[in-house]
């Protein structure tokens, strides 16, 4: 159901019921076409590996460099949602939690690069968070992890749940993606 909301294949409205958008071919197609695209779409996989590379170097830079007051704003961030929000989101969270932490890298370079690789990911955060069990419950707390250790300014812990949160990724696109 959220992954045909998603799509915009169905309307779900809280309280009143769930409704077919519309029964066009060729919105049911572009839908379709959306879930078989994301499912044979290797490259995603290439994001993931660069991001694999850079998020856990700047997540470490970020441990040593981030001001105080920013390192308080991401602890807001995390705050702001929970397992229960929207999927979309949550995602639209995840997605600024890893901006935030390139930026705090102090290397504007850096996180350029990390920006730039999140759009091409997003459709496989979304989807894990849609399909698999706990996803959202194991990125809220991996995302608490890495902040505890970067308001610690311990980079090799934070370099170390940077990596295992990436990894994460990567393994349900793989799976995914085949």
């Amino acid at each position: 159901m959220k992954a045909l909301s998603l799509i915009n294949v169905l309307d779900v409205r809280q309280g009143d019921g769930t409704y077919a958008t519309s029964l066009d071919p060729s919105l049911l197609l572009e839908a379709l076409s959306f879930v078989v695209d994301f499912h044979r779409d290797d490259s995603v996989l290439e994001f993931l590996e660069v991001r694999r590379i850079l998020e856990p170097a700047a997540t470490s830079m970020a441990a040593l460099r981030m001001p105080n007051e920013d390192k308080a704003e991401l602890g807001k961030l995390l705050d702001a949602v929970t397992v229960d929000s929207p999927v979309d989101d949550f995602v639209a969270t995840d997605l600024e939690f890893h901006r935030r932490i390139a930026v705090g890298s102090g290397n504007s370079v850096l996180a350029s690069l990390v920006d730039n690789m999140s759009p091409p990911t997003a459709r496989a955060r979304i989807w894990r968070g849609m399909t698999e069990p706990r996803a959202l419950e194991r990125t809220l707390d991996e995302h608490r992890a890495i902040h505890r250790a970067i308001m610690h300014r311990d980079a090799d812990l934070a370099r170390s749940w940077a990596t295992v949160h990436i990894a994460a990724d990567r393994v349900v696109a793989a799976h995914d993606a085949h």
